[in-house]
């Protein structure tokens, strides 16, 4: 990712994302993904966490949430907000590119809306490709790119291929 924002424009930022999962609920589009309990999810580039808590109340008890992103602001966000619903499967990472977890371990990825804004796209997609576990599904989504540039340049070096597209998000498949 690039450099944390600003506590200011952190909090625009949350503040215009309520409006969005008002209009656009981080729940219906998920559906595309079609997370299951027992699995384990990485929200990469969390942000405030609107599909993480989502996610976590999704793979149930069983399952585990990774929320990360390069902000402390949503790090913490994140914590406040799985405290306060009570939801324990829920772990924060603090990084910008690394996630710290072993390979082969994350039955899917979420990347969505954060890709535009990386320092190092291929490293991402290279690291997260690892802790995918075989046929794990990077579920992706990025309003500032278009539909050509998505696929290119997830697929561009054979990490990973599309497996459907939804109605707001692109899901590829982990290639060996």
């Amino acid at each position: 990712m690039g450099k944390p924002m600003s506590s200011f424009h952190f909090k625009i930022m949350s503040f215009m994302y309520k409006f969005r999962d008002f209009f656009l609920p981080p729940r219906n589009i998920l559906k595309e993904v079609e997370i299951k309990p027992g699995f384990h999810v990485l929200d990469y580039g969390c942000g405030p966490g609107s599909y993480s808590i989502v996610a976590a109340e999704l793979v149930g008890t069983t399952g585990k949430v990774y929320a990360l992103d390069i902000s402390p602001l949503a790090v913490q966000q994140v914590k406040n907000v799985a405290s306060k619903k009570r939801l324990t499967n829920i772990e924060t990472i603090r990084s910008d590119c690394a996630t710290g977890l072993e390979n082969s371990s994350v039955d899917i990825v979420l990347l969505y809306d954060t890709f535009h804004m990386l320092r190092d796209p291929n490293g991402v997609l290279e690291e997260l490709h690892g802790v995918l576990k075989p046929n794990g599904i990077l579920s992706f989504g990025d309003n500032h790119m278009k539909e050509n540039e998505i696929i290119s340049k997830v697929t561009n070096r054979r990490l990973f291929r599309l497996l459907r597209k939804g109605k707001r998000t692109y899901n590829f498949l982990k290639e060996k």
